[in-house]
Parts: structure tokens; sequence; C-alpha cells
């Protein structure tokens, strides 16, 4: 990997982003079908098509760079993930998994805000306004994915499994 220049960490930044939400998009319906509340299941669901989009706008600004998406696998993103996986085959009340998955969605949701604010920045400072702009939808995205999990956790969920584990 070379990193000679801004647009060289921008491209660098974008493709680590990519390989992440594809990965996402293979493990986020594993994840749906191991919530037993259906609000999780729902918002996991719901940020699936969400992260779906957000592929087709990396693969929209790829184009517009006149670049190629491929070629970089996100590690942290794959860490994250065998994480969750771990969560998903522990031996645990419902109430008690809903909540670390939640924990683990948001440990995934914070990972994407921290890289997509990086590249929209980047782009920011190319003058690459078009590109800016799509980041920055993706970011939103993003932080109302977060949001709602926390809210799904501190409404239900982490009472639930509080009373589980008494």
């Amino acid at each position: 990997m070379k990193l000679g220049s801004m647009r060289d960490l921008l491209i660098n930044e974008l493709k680590d982003l990519y390989s992440a939400e594809n990965q996402l998009v293979k493990a986020l319906p594993r994840v749906a079908k191991k919530a037993a509340t259906p609000e999780l299941q729902d918002a996991i669901n719901e940020h699936l098509e969400e992260t779906r989009r957000q592929v087709e706008r990396l693969e929209e600004i790829f184009a517009q760079l006149q670049e190629k998406p491929r070629g970089h696998k996100c590690k942290a993103m794959e860490g994250l993930l065998e994480e969750g996986k771990e969560i998903m085959q522990a031996d645990a009340e419902d109430a008690v998994r809903d909540a670390a998955l939640i924990a683990a969605c948001q440990r995934v949701e914070h990972y994407e805000i921290a890289g997509y604010g990086c590249a929209r920045t980047f782009a920011q400072r190319l003058g690459l306004d078009d590109i800016v702009e799509l980041l920055e939808a993706t970011l939103e995205e993003e932080k109302n994915a977060d949001l709602k999990l926390t809210e799904i956790a501190e409404e239900t969920i982490n009472v639930e499994a509080e009373v589980a584990g008494a």
C-alpha cells in the first residue's frame, strides 16, 4: 500500500469501508436471526438494507474517482464480526444475549462512524464536494443506527437482561 498523498489516503480508507460493509452484508442476516427481540431483529434488518445502499454509494464514489474498490480486506471488521460470532454461540439467556449483540453491533457502528468521518474529512480537504455529500449521508445513517441501538438497549433489552441475571 502506498500512501503518498491525501488522495491515496482517501482511497485506502474507502477500500477499508467497502470491505467492511460487504462483510456486514453477509453477517447481519445471521445476527438478526440470533436476536430474540423482534424490535432488535427489525433494527438489524433495517440496517442491513441501509448497508446495502451504503455499498452502492461507495461503488458510486469509486466510479467518480475512477478507482476499483477491491484489493483490501478490513481486518478490523473481520475481528469485530468474529467477536460477534462468539456472542451468538454463547450459552446465554435471550435478553442477555440481545444486550451483548447490541454492544457488539455498537462497536461495529463506532468503527464505521470513525471511518466515514475520516473519509469525509479527507474528501473535504480534496474539494470533492459530491463525494463529501455521499459520505455524509452514510455517516448520518451510521450515527442513527447507533442511537437506535442505544434506545432499544436502554428502554427494554438491558432491563430484561438485568432481570434475567437476577
